[in-house]
């Protein structure tokens, strides 16, 4: 606390007079509080013409850094009838000086001597020059003691919760998850479909595409490269083709990478920006690399930002550790320290049979396969089912149609002028598109499957006769209750005279893991990556430049990815819903890292504590209260009241799509 400042005069500290030779040292420096006035004195001054300039030194040497500079000691010229011999005293104000201890010199230069004069400067290491001594060379100045009339500001902090260890594995998810976004899918993308930068050493082969994606596989012994796995039996598809493999590459490279103890290690103590352009990539290395902002971070887990990075490895390294416990450690394969403790668990219900690597896929090698424990691909199928809502599909279903020359239900078709020349790429990436249709999932398998995990469904005309096996019918009630208590949590948590309560979020964040849980099987394991990996080419085919020459769209809207204004300008030629589908990608992506947390986190064991409940909430803020944004934005409902809504979503926007249509008359 600064004091305030005394007035000029009040409160002066004459030091007494030190004497010369090693005697005068910065440990007889007089003591001073802050604001009082400090009297340096200058015998015996040297003989001159003048007037003379003087340059004041007054640097810390502990335990403050201020530098003062000299800043506030006055006079600064001294007049030239000033005698030969006088004793001159300059005063320094210390009001805004912070406490510490100072070493003082000054530098006194005659100003009206003729050229080839030479400045006296005084300090403590040289006490006496051309005569001239000063006194004192060094000061103490301390905190000036609060007095009568003050004012002192007072803040409460938010009380902090213990660190625990699972707070290394929120890094590792969302890390995992920014790694999955559109523009690093651009980037990777143009590496394989485009000329690979000149930099890149290929080795003495050809520029094929299986040379370059071998620069980011591991590619099994037991299975040719990637490219010679995948192809169509159509003429023209080899542009299509490529991208199939390229996306495939993609997830298959970057999906759930940062589960790796090395690679998180190397992205937490990396650069705070991707390198531009982005090096030769490394095999099994995610791509593009990725920039780690420590300082986000850090206000997320509440911690310093000089060591977060080895508190992070610190963690991570105990937290496998502790999933050790459930392992069997006889298997030559148990992969300790590398699977986390809910995997753990899961794998220890199985404890008769060994793990197994990849390329035994027969009867006789039987086993549990150890990539799926030690390197699940982190995606949730609600981040399509969202996309899905924001009709992303549909949108690139109409454009086909049209492609075809297929008029859809209207009197005059919409996309009627949308006509592509064979001239450029986009006409055979849609031939191929088309021609492999029989070769992705239907909108009634992946509804299926939504229902299976999430108790979600879509609405439409194909989907009224669905008869699911097994539905989560109570996700997302128990989903929208977890999202509520978040909101208690954190207006509790922003009141810094209340300890907030982490135990309600626990017993949410336990409900929604066993529901998650549950509906982890079949489909689970391929149905996802294969439905991301569909969208994600989805979105690539409608951000490409003749698309916006044949759909058009409104430039000064700032979408965040290219495909974004495609799909809503679609979607007003339809007359389907006017809610833009940036709402809906924000429910996806930040939907499927809050998910991804809940569903990986070992919330069923009993050492699950309110600490981590409350450093989850936090670290997940952002997601937590950006979802909640959008949800109400695209359905009308607001998540942070109750009772909670469990209504379905596609119940809502279909009501909400019968309101925006105008009534016939």
């Amino acid at each position: 606390m600064a004091p305030p400042r005394q007035q000029r005069g009040a409160g002066l500290a004459v030091p007494t007079a030190a004497p010369t030779g090693a005697a005068a040292t910065q440990t007889g420096a007089p003591t001073v509080y802050q604001g009082q006035e400090v009297q340096f004195t200058v015998s015996n001054w040297p003989s001159g013409t003048g007037p003379y300039s003087c340059v004041w030194t007054i640097t810390p040497t502990g335990p403050t850094t201020y530098a003062a500079y000299g800043q506030n000691v006055v006079p600064t010229t001294v007049p030239a009838s000033t005698a030969g011999g006088a004793n001159v005293t300059f005063t320094w104000d210390t009001s805004e000086v912070e406490p510490g201890s100072y070493t003082v010199s000054v530098t006194i230069t005659d100003t009206g001597s003729p050229p080839g004069f030479n400045p006296v400067t005084l300090s403590p290491s040289s006490l006496s020059a051309g005569g001239a001594t000063l006194t004192p060379t060094g000061v103490m100045v301390n905190l000036r003691p609060i007095a009568s009339g003050d004012s002192i500001p007072v803040t409460m902090q938010r009380a902090a919760e213990p660190t625990t260890l699972d707070q290394a594995l929120w890094v590792a998810i969302r890390a995992s998850a920014n790694q999955l976004l559109f523009q690093n899918y651009v980037e990777f993308v143009d590496t394989i479909m485009c000329p690979p930068p000149k930099a890149w050493t290929l080795g003495s082969g050809p520029t094929t595409v299986d040379n370059v994606i071998n620069l980011y596989l591991k590619n099994p012994s037991c299975l040719p490269p990637l490219d010679q796995r995948r192809f169509l039996p159509f003429p023209n598809t080899d542009a299509y083709r490529l991208l199939k493999v390229a996306t495939e590459c993609f997830l298959m490279l970057n999906c759930g990478v940062y589960l790796n103890a090395a690679t998180l290690n190397s992205l937490v103590n990396g650069p705070a920006a991707p390198p531009s352009p982005p090096p030769q990539p490394t095999p099994g290395q995610p791509f593009p690399p990725q920039g780690y902002d420590v300082n986000d971070d850090a206000q997320r887990l509440n911690q310093s930002v000089s060591n977060l990075p080895q508190q992070i490895v610190q963690w991570w390294s105990a937290y496998l550790a502790s999933g050790n416990q459930y392992l069997n450690l006889n298997d030559p394969l148990s992969a300790q320290n590398a699977i986390i403790p809910y995997l753990a668990l899961v794998r220890s219900r199985l404890n008769d049979l060994q793990m197994t690597p990849f390329c035994n896929m027969g009867m006789e090698c039987y086993g549990i396969l150890q990539r799926k424990l030690t390197n699940p691909c982190l995606i949730e199928l609600i981040w399509s089912y969202w996309h899905e809502e924001g009709m992303l599909v549909q949108t690139l279903n109409a454009i086909s149609r049209r492609f075809q020359n297929f008029r859809g239900p209207a009197e005059r078709d919409p996309l009627m002028r949308f006509d592509i020349d064979p001239l450029r790429r986009l006409n055979s990436l849609l031939w191929g598109y088309i021609q492999d249709e029989q070769h992705r999932l239907t909108v009634v398998r992946r509804t299926y499957e939504y229902n299976h995990e999430y108790g979600l469904n879509l609405e439409g005309r194909a989907l009224r006769a669905l008869r699911p096996s097994d539905s989560r019918s109570q996700f997302l009630e128990a989903f929208h209750n977890l999202l509520y208590l978040c909101t208690i949590f954190f207006k509790e948590d922003d009141d810094t005279t209340v300890v907030a309560d982490g135990f309600p979020v626990l017993n949410a964040l336990k409900e929604v893991h066993y529901i998650l849980a549950a509906g982890a099987h079949n489909q689970f394991g391929e149905l996802p990556s294969t439905a991301r990996q569909e969208m994600l080419m989805q979105q690539w085919l409608l951000a490409r430049p003749e698309m916006r020459e044949f759909l058009g769209g409104k430039i000064m809207v700032p979408y965040p990815e290219q495909w974004m204004d495609r799909v809503d300008n679609v979607k007003g030629m339809e007359g389907w819903t006017d809610v833009t589908v940036v709402h809906f990608h924000d429910l996806a992506v930040y939907g499927e890292q809050i998910v991804l947390s809940v569903r990986y986190g070992a919330w069923s064991l009993t050492t699950a504590t309110a600490a981590q409940a409350a450093n989850w909430a936090r670290y997940w803020r952002n997601e937590i209260q950006g979802y909640i944004h959008a949800y109400r934005a695209v359905t009308g409902i607001d998540l942070t009241t109750e009772p909670v809504n469990a209504t379905l979503p596609s119940v809502l926007l279909r009501q909400r799509l019968a309101a925006q249509r105008p009534v016939a008359r």
